[in-house]
């Protein structure tokens, strides 16, 4: 699903150069969950940048399906993001104004999808992230593990192929943590390819394997599980 080849990332201002990707090369197959851990500074947010396509790298290849997007212009790579890539960041992201209903509805409004079908989808998806009974509140009602749940739900509600996590736990205790993680395995176990930023080793072992970055490079994978068959895939065999 995503391949990078010799990825660079240099950010320049008149004085200074900074490198924050040096010959990064990953692959993260389909329906894989893959963590990328490093300190402070690493690249490690700038590499998800990339492969959301809301930046371009300055040398080097990103490959999402197949298709070479590394120097898509906004417009061609916002329209690959909608419907495909879903985010979630540590900040939840939520629209204050906006109801829970409303605010997992928008990616679906952006993508035009009629009234009727909105109402189904964000529905069904607030149930499969036990939060439904709150749809009719406001974020600032909710407490901080509930306003993730919201945040997940809008990042799936259209079933992307991608679901990007930045520091998805940074904010949150350690129950309302552990309940987001097993949120995203479940999402991960029915087929969502994930790529998680995260800081905490505990969160990073739930994934199937770590990239670790440190200066802007893969310094090494460690691998902790074999994937196993996705439901979506179970499904198409029998």
């Amino acid at each position: 699903m995503i391949r990078t080849n010799n990825l660079e990332k240099i950010f320049r201002t008149e004085e200074v150069e900074t490198t924050a990707l040096h010959n990064v090369n990953i692959h993260i197959k389909p329906g894989e969950f893959v963590a990328i851990m490093g300190p402070s500074g690493c690249g490690k947010s700038t590499l998800l940048n990339i492969i959301g396509l809301l930046d371009n790298p300055s040398e080097g290849q990103l490959l999402f399906d197949g298709t070479d997007v590394s120097r898509f212009k906004e417009k061609n790579r916002t329209g690959i993001r909608k419907g495909n890539i879903g985010f979630v960041f540590q900040s939840f992201n939520l629209i204050d104004e906006l109801t829970v209903f409303q605010n997992v509805e928008l990616p679906l409004v952006y993508l035009k999808v009629p009234a009727a079908e909105r109402k189904a989808m964000v529905e069904k998806t607030l149930e499969r992230v036990g939060i439904a009974h709150r749809k009719g509140h406001y974020p600032q009602q909710l407490s901080g593990g509930q306003q993730q749940r919201v945040a997940i739900a809008r990042a799936v509600v259209s079933n992307p192929k991608l679901i990007l996590a930045d520091e998805p736990t940074g904010n949150l205790d350690s129950n309302n943590g552990k309940e987001v993680m097993d949120l995203l395995g479940e999402l991960n176990a029915d087929g969502t390819t994930i790529i998680m930023v995260t800081h905490s080793q505990s969160d990073g072992e739930k994934a199937h394997r770590i990239i670790n970055l440190l200066d802007g490079q893969v310094i090494s994978e460690n691998q902790f599980k074999t994937q196993e068959p996705t439901k979506r895939e179970l499904e198409v065999v029998a």
